[in-house]
């Protein structure tokens, strides 16, 4: 993201969750940047907002109680996106039967494909683990294998030698 990411961009963060990659995007992005932030637990959404206040980051952050296949309704439709993160799965020390779903998550990240601006990431946290995640994985693996090269080039990063199927990254970037 570091190398993505400068200041006064605008980027998407699908899973806020407890606020962590959310924080640390609006840092990126500063006071002439903007985060979009999506999750669909209020919980993760009120961690956000706290982690976001005593950081003094709220100004340049939009945060929307609702799952991330809404994006596409609630990003400006001109608005072209420098980077977006997933972190997929259940919210950590949340909920465990709420989880992200293939259906939802693939919306989301065709929505950001098609608004994501040249040299634009999208980092995708694949948890394969859970119940729903191997489905959620596969459908995610189906479809990135199918982009075309000469606009994406996509990267699957992950453990291949340890046991109860540890997370991957997934990133796509636009060329």
């Amino acid at each position: 993201m570091n190398q993505v990411v400068d200041p006064g961009d605008v980027v998407v963060d699908a899973t806020v969750g407890n606020g962590h990659d959310t924080v640390y995007l609006a840092k990126l992005v500063g006071p002439q940047g903007h985060v979009y932030g999506f999750d669909i637990q209020k919980a993760a959404i009120e961690h956000t907002a706290t982690a976001l206040e005593n950081a003094h980051l709220q100004p340049s952050v939009t945060l929307t109680h609702a799952g991330h296949e809404t994006l596409a309704t609630v990003l400006p439709a001109d608005q072209p996106i420098k980077c977006a993160i997933f972190n997929l799965g259940y919210l950590p020390g949340g909920d465990k039967t709420i989880i992200t779903h293939a259906a939802t998550t693939l919306t989301a990240v065709t929505a950001l494909e098609n608004r994501l601006a040249t040299n634009g990431l999208i980092i995708l946290m694949v948890y394969a683990g859970h119940p729903g995640g191997q489905a959620e994985a596969q459908a995610l693996h189906d479809h990135v294998t199918q982009l075309d090269q000469q606009t994406f080039q996509v990267l699957q990063y992950g453990f291949i030698n340890q046991v109860h199927q540890p997370p991957y990254l997934i990133a796509i970037q636009k060329r």
